[in-house]
């Protein structure tokens, strides 16, 4: 039998990372298992104004520094994609795409969100070629043409915000009449002279050139009347799904997937725990998950010495 760790936590993101430093402090052999880059969704937002302690502070900036902190204590970083997640008694096994494993005795799931779809025509074949679900990533790519984002959550709005940095015309796309966003995006949104809202809006399809993004089909909410938006970019983020697939054998799920936790972060198998944005709750902050992964990191000290 491959050699039992003390604990696997799945993701590298501020829930995960956080795990880490609490089980390591420990004295836990610890292990981070991450299918990209360490920061989760850290990597793709630009200015963060709401974590305690960092009145402004860059994504990426604060995902190094996490990653420092998360190693410290003597947690490993590895690489790798978990296809299965095993509830084996004493121990947990760990599988990962390249048919690779790693065993544990506590496992913490802390694998976020990915961005959910629109799910409309010219979706898949245009994305790379005008479509893009990350702003920090791609917003360059853009400057001086007119693009669209749709959505009307925070996500929505402090992308939109961050790509008037390099666009000509932000048209934001709403499918309400109103926001869902904290009031003081809305008010910089609402306030911004390169943003149009387009309210009750729904998108319908998107259109191209064979190459590239050349507009977007919008229905009118109510009446279902269309019209064409010409634009050369479509940045969608119209809501989140958690990533779980792994796990959906042991029963820890609900309907929508997300990671169903106590207040001590456990799950109903003893030994594995959720933390962050994959667990189901009302708010999904850095703030909350970095509590979220104290916590697992904790509980697992504690399972394995009491």
């Amino acid at each position: 039998m491959a050699e039992i760790r003390d604990v696997v936590i799945i993701g590298g993101g501020p829930a995960g990372m956080s795990a880490a430093v609490y089980a390591s402090r420990s004295e836990l052999d610890t292990v981070i298992i991450e299918a990209g880059a360490p920061g989760g969704k850290l990597l793709k937002t630009s200015d963060i104004e709401n974590f305690i302690s960092e009145k402004m502070v860059n994504g990426f900036e604060l995902a190094n520094k996490m990653y420092e902190h998360a190693l410290s204590f003597g947690a490993e970083h590895m690489y790798g994609n978990v296809v299965k997640l095993e509830d084996l008694g004493e121990y947990k096994r760990v599988t990962l795409e390249d048919g690779g494993s790693v065993e544990a005795r506590a496992v913490v799931i802390a694998t976020g969100t990915k961005e959910q779809l629109l799910n409309i025509p010219g979706e898949e074949q245009y994305s790379g070629r005008g479509i893009s679900y990350c702003a920090v990533c791609d917003g360059a790519f853009f400057k001086d043409k007119e693009i669209a984002v749709i959505g009307g959550g925070n996500s929505a709005l402090e992308e939109a915000l961050f790509l008037t940095k390099f666009a000509s015309r932000v048209h934001v796309i709403i499918r309400r009449d109103v926001f869902r966003a904290e009031p003081l995006v809305v008010k910089r949104v609402e306030e911004n002279p390169k943003i149009t809202i387009h309210p009750l809006r729904k998108p319908k399809e998107i259109l191209g050139d064979g190459r590239k993004v050349t507009g977007i089909v919008l229905a009118d909410s109510q009446t279902g009347e269309e019209e064409t938006l010409a634009v050369e970019g479509i940045f969608p983020f119209v809501g989140a799904l958690p990533i779980s697939d792994f796990a959906s054998d042991l029963g820890i799920t609900d309907e929508k997937g997300y990671i169903l936790v106590n207040e001590k972060m456990e799950t109903k198998v003893p030994g594995i725990y959720g933390a962050g944005d994959v667990c189901a709750k009302t708010l999904r902050q850095i703030v909350t998950a970095v509590s979220d992964g104290a916590i697992a990191g904790q509980q697992c000290y504690h399972y394995l010495n009491h």
